[in-house]
């Protein structure tokens, strides 16, 4: 067999160059030349292959947004805030016109939608065609839902446990 003390030694460039030694290890069997002859005459993988990826895995908006130099996106439903740049709009619309009002927007975008508040997340016009009945229901519902306090709530359920426990005893 031969005997090669590195791999950089052996600068093999096709299976010519060991002559009959492959098909000799595969005939008979042996595995461990075969594999030896084989990986002589395979490349270095990590000399070849890049280590670091050409792009980053994956771009987010923010990162987009800055490389292309955009604005940041318009707000779907209203803050409180946007009611009184809307304000300011407004006041720059009846001092100086659309232009003003136009380039107001423009520096500070308000929001596109502002929905009606205290309807209990309905439309304005559901909320407006129920009785006053249905509306002290629904206000009476909502209260229940805000009278849980999460940071004792633990606290609220020992409690109410030991209370059911002493009236099953007694």
């Amino acid at each position: 067999m031969m005997q090669i003390h590195a791999l950089d030694k052996a600068q093999l460039i096709t299976d010519v160059q060991l002559g009959d030694h492959l098909s000799h290890a595969v005939t008979q069997g042996r595995r461990s030349d075969f594999a030896l002859m084989l990986a002589l005459l395979s490349g270095d993988a990590t000399e070849t292959t890049p280590l670091n990826p050409p792009f980053p895995e994956k771009a987010t908006e923010s990162d987009l947004r800055y490389a292309l130099n955009l604005p940041e996106p318009t707000r779907l439903v209203a803050e409180e805030r946007d009611y009184e740049l809307c304000g300011t709009q407004a006041d720059a619309f009846h001092k100086a016109g659309i232009a003003s009002a136009r380039f107001n927007h423009c520096v500070t975008p308000s929001a596109l939608h502002f929905p009606a508040s205290g309807t209990h997340d309905l439309g304005e016009d559901v909320y407006h065609n129920l009785s006053g009945h249905q509306r002290r229901q629904l206000a009476a519902e909502n209260s229940k839902t805000t009278e849980l306090d999460p940071v004792n709530l633990y606290n609220q359920l020992v409690l109410a446990k030991r209370y059911q426990e002493l009236n099953v005893k007694a």
